[in-house]
């Protein structure tokens, strides 16, 4: 267990027209930027107390770092300059300040010759508004302030496209801002998604991922007079795009079975080049800015993180990092590769589900069974590598990764079959898979629940709401109620949460239903908490009220609190404290 933990990983964040390439490692404890030679040199950039992120400024040696405190994701923006060479990483003294207030939020969304452009919640600590700074004299231009939670921003002259989360469930808006004047690319009422939104330079042209009518996402165009043009599409899967900076190419990511699939296509969608990568994972890719070269950060179920430096013109790839490098041959052999199966439900439907199967589990652990259900609600189980399930297969238990009604990346119908008042759907899909878990080979006896945030939640309504089907729980950052969570959570998280579980002011019964908390009577299975005090997410004090409550009961339950954490473990630290001691807790409850 503590070998997987100590796993570093490695992220991809930019790519120069040199060659060299801006990734993040955990090595040291927490995600830190490090810069990788085109002939492999790694040098560790930023030794700062908590994780980090970055981007190169074109045309310069100097990197915008992205930083917060401990988890509570206020982001601030500093610059780093990478010349002369550093006699060691930066701290958070050796950064120049760029955009800091410690109160709000300022997210790196782009950054331009001269120019860094951002997001800020500063107005009125819920809304985001996109700035320009002109990193010449520090002036700045208030690009969009019209309100709403800004997912993404592309930036083209004094053209400004922003995406933002609408008050449709998974679903987003798109809105072009040209000199002061808006036009609603998409409908504020379209029950669509709408990502991954650039320019085509020198075009007046969009291009993005949309399902727009259909139920997977495909690559579309849309010129200025609004006309759309589809340039790639599947009904199978989603698709989603990343142009090249010069406009002449798309880099187009196929997003099959929680994997991905990637390919190099002309600007009207034709086929130029395949990119074979190493191995079938969750891959994300910049371009550098002479649109020449790609950096490619793999994540696989068998490797932590590879880094791969991509020549656009025919595909060919150069290993960077190879994620297993730091792993003995033991290791390698012993990681799982999941198998992945749908388990029939209830009401005829087919929940998509990973399968990792322990090769010689313990005898007192064989046949027990773990179901690892992930966070968002809007997001899905991928194939990353996950210490955790690795560990717990390693351990002897069969670890189920499924991906509920409710998950992405199996159509917009199967993601909307937990909106609002059919939010409990999603937990009686918990029943039908402990009811499948013979077909895997475990026992429908020694079955436990384990997730993080919605994750974490559903752990707990299944627990609740379904009592004596558990031998364990255990869970990270999970809401015990869902109205005090839209009560505490932060301000500028409040609209858009309301929009997938159901508003304080129009849904309070139904909120009170779906709470874990409503049914604490039935609750009577051990359970495990992990919290960071930080979070600006799920408050503490979820983890709080049901820990009182089961103690007041008198059924077994352990919190855990960090105190430099937010939403999730960001540190290795803590890491190996906290997935140890909850391993151990299901252990005990899961043997025979």
């Amino acid at each position: 267990m503590i070998d997987l933990l100590e796993l570093h990983s490695w992220t991809v964040f930019d790519v120069d027209e040199h060659g060299h390439v801006l990734a993040g490692s955990d090595a040291s404890g927490s995600t830190q930027l490090v810069e990788i030679a085109p002939d492999g040199v790694r040098t560790q950039l930023t030794a700062l107390p908590s994780a980090c992120s970055g981007r190169y400024l074109p045309g310069r040696r100097t990197v915008v770092v992205q930083h917060d405190t401990d988890g509570d994701e206020r982001a601030q923006l500093s610059l780093l300059n990478l010349e002369p060479d550093r006699p060691a990483p930066a701290g958070l003294d050796d950064l120049e300040p760029l955009v800091r207030d410690l109160a709000y939020i300022h997210s790196l969304v782009d950054v331009r010759p001269g120019r860094v452009v951002y997001s800020t919640n500063r107005r009125n600590g819920v809304d985001f508004d996109v700035v320009v700074r002109d990193l010449s004299n520090g002036s700045e231009q208030v690009v969009f302030d019209d309100g709403g939670y800004v997912a993404a921003v592309d930036v083209d002259g004094d053209a400004v496209a922003v995406t933002l989360l609408s008050l449709q469930p998974a679903s987003t808006q798109v809105r072009l801002v040209r000199d002061g004047t808006f036009t609603d690319v998409t409908a504020a009422d379209d029950h669509s998604m709408h990502t991954s939104v650039r320019f085509l330079p020198g075009t007046g042209s969009l291009v993005m991922s949309s399902n727009h009518g259909r139920d997977f996402r495909s690559v579309v165009r849309v010129d200025s007079s609004g006309t759309w043009t589809t340039l790639l599409e599947s009904d199978e899967h989603d698709i989603s795009v990343l142009p090249s900076p010069d406009g002449s190419r798309l880099l187009m990511f196929r997003h099959i079975d929680g994997g991905t699939e990637l390919a190099i296509h002309r600007a009207d969608g034709e086929l130029e080049t395949e990119i074979a990568l190493p191995r079938f994972g969750v891959a994300a890719a910049m371009w550098s800015p002479d649109s020449a070269l790609l950096a490619v950060g793999l994540n696989t179920p068998t490797s932590p993180g590879d880094v791969l430096l991509v020549d656009a013109s025919n595909g060919e790839i150069r290993m960077l990092v190879d994620g297993t490098e730091q792993m003995t041959p033991q290791m390698r052999v012993a990681l799982v590769e999941p198998d992945s199966v749908r388990i029939p439900t209830r009401d005829g439907e087919l929940i998509p589900c990973f399968v990792y199967r322990p090769s010689d589990p313990a005898a007192e652990l064989a046949g027990s069974v773990v179901v690892n259900i992930h966070g968002g609600p809007e997001a899905h189980a991928q194939r990353t590598f996950t210490a955790v399930s690795q560990a717990m297969v390693a351990a002897g238990h069969i670890v189920l990764v499924p991906n509920v009604r409710g998950s992405t990346g199996y159509g917009k119908r199967w993601y909307s079959l937990d909106d609002v008042y059919l939010r409990l759907e999603s937990v009686l899909d918990l029943v039908d898979i402990r009811a499948w878990v013979p077909e895997a080979g475990g026992d429908p006896e020694r079955v436990a629940l384990y997730g993080g945030s919605y994750g974490g939640y559903m752990v707990l309504a299944g627990l609740s709401m379904h009592p004596g089907l558990w031998a364990a729980g255990a869970e990270l950052v999970g809401m015990s109620s869902l109205v005090t969570f839209l009560e505490n959570t932060s301000a500028y998280r409040r609209a858009v949460r309301e929009r997938e579980y159901g508003s304080l002011e129009h849904d309070h019964d139904f909120l009170v239903k779906a709470s874990p908390l409503t049914y604490l009577a039935a609750i009577d299975t051990p359970l495990f908490v992990i919290h960071g005090a930080n979070d600006p997410r799920v408050p503490l004090s979820e983890s709080e009220q049901i820990k009182a409550a089961l103690d007041a009961k008198g059924v077994p339950c352990e919190l855990r609190v960090y105190d430099d954490e937010g939403h999730g473990l960001a540190k290795r630290a803590n890491r190996l404290d906290a997935y140890p001691a909850a391993l151990a807790f299901l252990a005990k409850h899961l043997a025979r």
